[in-house]
Parts: structure tokens; C-alpha cells; sequence
């Protein structure tokens, strides 16, 4: 279902009533989260305000992982999904946000990137 960002429904500040001057306008319409999931790189168009493109990760096996001792970043395969502190049904569906924990093959390491918006999983090792 279309999330809308408007707040013409919602009390002033004051606690008065906002009475809508207008009904809902395009622009003003969201959309679906794209959760990560595991799986061969897929990627997610979306389209923007201006005829601009954004992209959104579907799935990918690989994230570029930065061990903050060795200040080096690589790209490492994704093993599986540890933790996501999100919520827990994100966890049990193995769905990859920022804060995330990962299993990948140089070890832990806790997802910063926004997956779902950037389109590349970026994290850092934890020991």
C-alpha cells in the first residue's frame, strides 16, 4: 500500500485542528520499502522527481567491508545475515538495513550503508 508524507490530517503544534485545504497531491505519495535480501546482485529502478533514476538494492552476495585497524576496504562475500537489531522479523527474513550484522568472510562486520536506498551494502569489521 502507498505510504503518504503529508501532514494536512494530523493537529497543530497547538493541539488545534488542521482542517485539509486540499486533497493529496502526487509528489506527496511514498513508496514500499525495498528490503536486502541475500541472492544474486539485483537491482530496483525507481523513479525520481525530475526524470531523475535512484536505485535500490534487491539482493547482492558481495559487500565492500573496511577493517578499521588495517585502514583497508574489500569486497567480500556475504554469508549470512546475524543480527538486525531493526526488528526482528527483518532478522528471521535475513533482510540486510543499516545496523545489520553480517557474517561474511573476513568476519562480523555491522552494515552502514542504507542498502535499500544507496544500492551497495558498505560495512565495518567488528571485533
Amino acid at each position: 500500500m502507498v505510504q503518504w508524507h503529508w501532514n494536512l490530517h494530523k493537529r497543530k503544534p497547538t493541539g488545534g485542528r488542521r482542517r485539509p485545504y486540499r486533497k493529496k497531491r502526487r509528489y506527496e505519495r511514498g513508496e514500499d520499502p525495498v528490503y536486502t535480501i541475500l541472492g544474486e546482485r539485483k537491482l530496483k529502478e525507481k523513479k525520481a522527481r525530475g526524470g531523475n533514476i535512484k536505485y535500490a538494492l534487491a539482493t547482492d552476495l558481495y559487500a565492500n567491508v573496511t577493517d578499521p585497524e588495517k585502514k583497508i576496504s574489500k569486497k567480500v562475500k556475504i554469508l549470512r545475515v546475524v543480527a538486525n537489531p531493526a526488528s526482528k522479523d527483518l532478522e528471521r527474513r535475513g533482510v540486510i538495513t543499516r545496523g545489520a550484522v553480517i557474517e561474511t568472510e573476513l568476519g562480523r562486520a555491522v552494515v552502514t550503508s542504507r542498502p535499500g536506498q544507496d544500492a551497495i551494502v558498505n560495512a565495518v569489521l567488528i571485533k
